[in-house]
């Protein structure tokens, strides 16, 4: 039977953690993102279809690649930032169910055109986007998740020829505090859900 984390856990997921605007120069290695993604990929996605792909923009060459499609406002800090993780999904993720569901035919449930799969997809690679946030912050990185870009310049650079569709971006590193904005205010319990 799973326990509650304790608080500060809570707290390092979510209660102080902060998006990050600004980073220090400490290097996020090799082996800290394939950690990374060794946690994220556990958290449950609809027939275990995981559609998201991960690319890991770290060298000054990738960098280059991706400013042209990044707006204005978010030139800096992402290139200043260690790593920059597109988040994609995978518009195909169904040719992958025979191994990821194989105790029925779940690919069936998704052949036919692409225009079927793109809800799926963008739903549940959004989902691993998320448990990318947390899996991050439990392994002591900070996370600054953004927009602010231009889809169709990143996946032609990224993603040329494939299947593959960017939705969003999340700069990653260790935060530096000199750039966050002021805490923002949340909805509470009875502004934004109700029990029924």
């Amino acid at each position: 039977m799973s326990q509650s984390l304790d608080a500060a856990a809570l707290d390092q997921l979510f209660r102080t953690a902060r998006t990050q605007n600004a980073f220090t120069d400490q290097p996020v290695t090799d082996e800290e993102l394939h950690a990374l993604y060794d946690l994220l990929k556990w958290g449950p996605t609809a027939a275990n279809g995981t559609p998201a792909r991960f690319v890991f923009v770290k060298s000054p060459e990738a960098k280059a690649k991706l400013k042209p499609a990044l707006a204005e406002n978010n030139v800096d800090k992402t290139l200043a930032a260690p790593v920059t993780v597109i988040v994609a999904h995978d518009l195909d993720f169904h040719e992958h169910l025979p191994k990821l569901f194989p105790h029925t035919d779940a690919k069936a449930w998704f052949d036919g055109p692409q225009e079927g799969r793109v809800e799926g997809a963008f739903r549940n690679g959004s989902l691993q986007g998320a448990y990318l946030i947390l899996a991050a912050r439990a392994l002591g990185l900070d996370a600054g998740p953004m927009s602010g870009f231009d889809n169709a310049k990143v996946d032609e650079a990224f993603f040329a020829g494939t299947a593959i569709k960017s939705n969003f971006l999340i700069n990653l590193g260790h935060g530096d505090p000199t750039g966050l904005f002021p805490r923002l205010p949340r909805l509470s319990f009875d502004e934004a859900a109700r029990i029924v």
